[in-house]
């Protein structure tokens, strides 16, 4: 047995050697999951080319060097491969055993914000800098949260004690989940938030536990957003965006300044865009944040409508691969992570992408693979580790 618990047949020197391993029906190569691996890297490689054209002519962020963020992008993208291959390698089973090790990590550098070695970065007071490295551990927060759940609710259903997680289970499950959290919004990083408490609906959704949980946790979660702006726990900057969003014409110099040059710079775009590095918008730096929160602007503008488009194609055939591996898998476990990981990169791409359109709040979420952002490229190449695993290690049809 290898690592990651997938066995993998052995093979006579004389039989076709390495290649014949390769491409045998039950080799690893052979079952990952390839129309999931290569709408990633499309969305990577295209990231790579609107965080390009978005900085290319920012020396105040590339200190006069065009190519500065398209490698450190593409470096980000390498880096998050690497993490990627070492999750196939070790295998979502293996790193079951690491949960305890893992979820304490996570909880430690989301507490070290706090401390005098947090950074506040574009107005978010959700990051640790130490010399020349920043890293956002709320992005790891989310895989953390998605296998300390599925570790909980899945255990006595995969060993065959109990069809469905009882409440003392769900009710475990839930405090793992509630810790970060409540750390993360003392930041306040509301988005990270929002998506955790996705997240979680989608973690309970795809365990079988009881609908009282589901419409409870809803409940609380509308007591809970009431409570938070009653006492303020939000910065006067978050406050602000919710009420541009409700109101678009409040502030169009202030709060509302990004949305509205983020509708301006896709409506120019048009059918088939302005053509890459040519959009008026982004050369003109009307956008703020247009690498990371917003750059889903510069796909509209420059490719647009039907780069735009394709982006959201390709987020598409991730999440639908995504849901045939969670259909697919024989254990509670692997459906219920992979769950997490479908309700985490739908509602962040849908976020993201709506918030740009004048249809959600800004929150400052990055799109999925395209955002330029080592913390979060690393997360997400770790969940498709994790989905690519599940699917390795699935059992193989007659």
């Amino acid at each position: 047995m290898t690592a990651n618990n997938f066995s993998v047949p052995r093979y006579a020197p004389d039989k076709g050697g390495t290649w014949a391993r390769m491409t045998a029906r039950d080799s690893m190569v052979r079952r990952l999951d390839w129309p999931l691996l290569g709408a990633a890297l499309a969305l990577s490689v295209l990231g790579s080319l609107l965080v390009w054209s978005a900085t290319r002519g920012r020396t105040e962020l590339n200190g006069g060097d065009p190519y500065s963020f398209l490698f450190r992008h593409a470096m980000n993208t390498g880096i998050g491969l690497a993490l990627m291959v070492g999750t196939i390698w070790l295998g979502h089973r293996t790193l079951r055993g690491a949960v305890p090790v893992l979820y304490i990590l996570s909880v430690v550098l989301v507490v070290l914000v706090l401390t005098p070695l947090g950074a506040t970065i574009n107005g978010a007071h959700a990051w640790i800098k130490v010399g020349g490295l920043s890293l956002q551990p709320s992005e790891f927060v989310k895989v953390t949260i998605i296998l300390g759940m599925a570790m909980l609710l899945a255990a006595k259903v995969d060993a065959g004690d109990q069809l469905h997680p009882d409440h003392r289970t769900v009710a475990k499950s839930l405090g793992i989940a509630v810790l970060p959290m409540a750390i993360v919004m003392l930041m306040p990083d509301l988005g990270s938030v929002m998506v955790m408490v996705v997240i979680v609906l989608g973690v309970l959704l795809a365990s079988g536990a009881s609908n009282r949980w589901i419409f409870g946790l809803i409940g609380a979660g509308i007591a809970g957003a009431v409570a938070v702006a009653a006492l303020g726990v939000l910065d006067q900057y978050q406050i602000n965006r919710f009420a541009a969003f409700a109101n678009p014409e409040l502030d169009p110099a202030g709060a509302g300044y990004n949305t509205n040059q983020a509708r301006i710079a896709i409506g120019s775009g048009g059918l088939y865009g302005e053509g890459l590095f040519n959009g008026h918008q982004t050369t003109g730096q009307f956008v703020p944040e247009q690498q990371t929160d917003f750059i889903f602007t510069v796909a509209g503008e420059e490719l647009g409508f039907i780069g735009a488009g394709a982006i959201i194609a390709l987020l598409g055939v991730v999440l639908w691969r995504a849901c045939r591996i969670a259909r697919e898998t024989t254990e509670l476990y692997g459906t219920v992570v992979a769950a997490g990981i479908i309700a985490w990169f739908a509602f962040q791409s849908f976020e993201n992408i709506g918030m740009t359109l004048g249809i959600m709040p800004v929150a400052g979420l990055p799109l999925p693979f395209v955002s330029y952002g080592g913390s979060a490229m690393f997360a997400v190449w770790v969940a498709v580790g994790l989905l690519q695993s599940i699917r390795v290690q699935r059992p193989m049809s007659a």
